[in-house]
């Protein structure tokens, strides 16, 4: 992960986070604990938002800013390789077993995917809670319209 001060990119400022509130769409769902597929609660820590985060994965954001919009692109998609070969690792050396270490060490690329996308919205103007907003909106009206599986973005 990048550390150090803030540099001066080209995206605009943030404004504060918001405190969570019961109608506030970036709420944390650790009131509301979802269950993983092995089965248990995985519940994150209640006072985390995406506002919050999205601010503060910005001031660790290091890089030259006339090539912010790109580095970052470049980024996640370096980061969701790094999941994606965690796995295929998990196939190969594991037959298919995800061990307590391989999750962990999944998790921790997450985290890197997740600062990648956070710091990719902060470039392009985009507040990070009403872009995973949208998108559980945008499933839950294909849910409706039972339109789920499939292809294409309109659906």
């Amino acid at each position: 992960m990048r550390t150090g001060p803030l540099t001066a990119n080209s995206a605009p400022p943030l404004s504060p986070p918001t405190p969570p509130t019961p109608g506030n769409p970036e709420v944390n769902p650790g009131a509301n604990p979802e269950i993983n597929s092995e089965g248990t609660e995985a519940i994150a820590p209640p006072s985390l938002t995406f506002a919050t985060y999205q601010v503060q994965a910005r001031t660790t954001a290091i890089y030259p800013p006339e090539t912010g919009l790109l580095y970052v692109a470049l980024g996640l998609c370096g980061e969701t390789g790094e999941v994606a070969e965690k796995i295929k690792k998990m196939l190969r050396d594991d037959g298919g077993h995800l061990s307590e270490e391989r999750r962990t060490a999944i998790a921790a690329e997450l985290g890197d995917v997740l600062w990648y996308a956070a710091n990719l919205a902060t470039e392009l103007g985009l507040d990070l809670g009403a872009i995973a907003q949208g998108n559980l909106d945008k499933l839950a009206s294909r849910q409706a319209r039972n339109q789920l599986h499939g292809s294409g973005d309109r659906r």
